[in-house]
């Protein structure tokens, strides 16, 4: 079997694995299978341990993988400031408390889990079938925002109205472009893995985890959550944009 074919095997049996949990009310496990598709797929193909972005990176790109999700979610504090929105009943020491603590942990298990699979197993299994850098990223991404669906379609935690489904997965789309760009950038899954910790750190913290409310307690979630909301697919595309032209500049 081709690397290739291996590749979207593994894929396959990811996702309709998280599908499976998540429709039997596994949701709260359901991400920790890819840590075994992970070892499944390095006993399959042996890639060298750069090829799957192990490797540290320089400072400047972990700088890059805070900024992102800083950048989104300070701009969407603004506007929600410029409409009238009032923070000074939150309890910022509680907040800033938890968001130190969900992104510690979502580092860890997103290292494990979520990068270690789609920045590391898929991206070198893309790659090392022939795929371009540009391709990889968009490949795994939309990997990435399948694998999703069933999350925000039938699990009790984040099941979304129908109408916001595509906005969700446009965002988590861009979110795998953004964290695959950081992976190709800077070469390292621990990048993304940052990454992806302090968005979900300072998204579920300050704006919610799927319908539940954050310290914000937003009221019009599909348009001002950077994940559910149309303001948050116009600023993670605005980053995308100026990531992509970053990464791949001539």
């Amino acid at each position: 079997m081709s690397d290739l074919n291996k590749t979207i095997l593994i894929a396959v049996l990811a996702i309709a694995t998280t599908y499976t949990m998540d429709a039997t009310g596994y949701t709260m496990f359901s991400a920790l299978p890819l840590l075994g598709f992970v070892l499944l797929f390095w006993a399959l193909t042996r890639h060298s341990w750069a090829d799957w972005g192990l490797k540290l990176g320089k400072p400047s790109d972990y700088g890059l993988a805070v900024l992102y999700p800083v950048f989104v979610m300070g701009i969407i504090a603004v506007v929600l400031v410029l409409a009238g929105a009032s923070f000074g009943e939150v309890d910022w020491a509680k907040a800033l408390k938890n968001i130190a603590m969900v992104s510690g942990a979502t580092f860890l298990g997103a290292f494990l889990t979520e990068e270690g699979f789609f920045r590391g197993s898929l991206f070198a299994g893309f790659k090392g079938a022939g795929f371009s850098a540009k391709k990889t990223v968009i490949v795994t991404s939309v990997i990435f925002a399948a694998w999703h669906i069933t999350w925000a379609t039938i699990t009790t935690e984040g099941k979304l109205p129908l109408a916001e489904l595509p906005v969700y997965l446009i965002n988590a789309g861009l979110l795998g472009i953004a964290w695959g760009l950081m992976r190709q950038l800077s070469g390292s899954v621990l990048v993304s893995s940052l990454s992806h910790g302090v968005w979900n750190g300072m998204a579920y913290t300050l704006f919610g985890l799927g319908t539940t409310s954050g310290f914000l307690a937003l009221s019009e979630p599909s348009l001002y959550g950077p994940e559910r909301g149309l303001l948050g697919i116009g600023l993670n595309a605005v980053f995308v944009f100026w990531l992509w032209r970053r990464t791949f500049r001539a």
